[in-house]
């Protein structure tokens, strides 16, 4: 074997062995924290985000003319997330989902196609927005892009989960959770009240079940004009217009 033939194969070894400990240290990350080069994508296409959403309602203009004939805070609700339901495109932040017990707080992107839910939590465009009062369904990665749900395993009944919408801020309690397979379409269907579903793949490392957490809507605090006492026929609502508040939360 000639000198430069022996360095060839030498670098080549340090080569296989860089790359088997880089496979290592990601596998170890992986286990105990996340998938660490999808987090690193997640987090600069996230900077990169059209929001639309900015604590107060973020859709195009509404005429308040048409508000001030909806005179029930609730009924004004379920008209703004009709209205954002129908104007939202896929890709885009519609909210933020809130999860105390688990440390997680995430921008709320609408679709759950794969490269929506490379941007954080997403909800599935089929279902309805909280406050159309059915049930409100998000899907969420539990080991890759960030992992919002990697801990949602460790939630139990009488845990919060908080949504911020342009139009109100709805608390639901976690009734239960349960596992399913992938097809369990079933878990999105009305049940007479408004819950919210939170979905992902199960187990760890794996897309062979899914991992669901149930949850009750138990309040809602109107934001935005949905808390409107007596709208301005003459004026119209535009991005993150301030509205002074008027009507306290509800409790369902």
């Amino acid at each position: 074997m000639t000198a430069r033939s022996h360095r060839g194969w030498r670098l080549l070894s340090l080569a296989l062995i860089l790359a088997g400990g880089a496979l290592g240290a990601d596998v170890l990350a992986t286990a105990l924290w996340q998938e660490p080069v999808t987090a690193v994508i997640a987090t600069i296409r996230r900077a990169g985000l059209n929001e639309r959403f900015s604590g107060t309602l973020s859709l195009s203009r509404v005429s308040m003319a048409t508000l001030a004939t909806i005179h029930s805070m609730d009924s004004r609700i379920a008209f703004l997330a009709a209205r954002e339901a129908r104007t939202a495109p896929d890709g885009a932040v519609i909210g933020r989902l809130v999860i105390p017990r688990i440390g997680a707080a995430d921008d709320l992107i609408q679709g759950a196609d794969a490269a929506s839910l490379e941007l954080g939590p997403g909800h599935y465009g089929q279902t309805p927005l909280p406050g159309e009062g059915g049930t409100v369904a998000i899907a969420g990665h539990r080991t890759t892009y960030l992992a919002p749900f990697r801990d949602i395993n460790e939630l139990s009944p009488g845990d919060p989960v908080v949504l911020y919408m342009g139009y109100g801020t709805f608390t639901y309690t976690v009734t239960h959770s349960a596992v399913v397979a992938p097809n369990a379409w079933w878990i999105t269907r009305p049940v007479g009240h408004e819950q919210l579903v939170l979905s992902s793949c199960n187990p760890l490392f794996s897309a062979a079940q899914r991992l669901v957490v149930f949850a009750r809507l138990v309040a809602i605090a109107p934001a935005g004009p949905a808390r409107l006492p007596s709208p301005d026929p003459v004026q119209s609502i535009g991005r993150g217009v301030q509205l002074p508040p008027v009507d306290a939360d509800r409790h369902i």
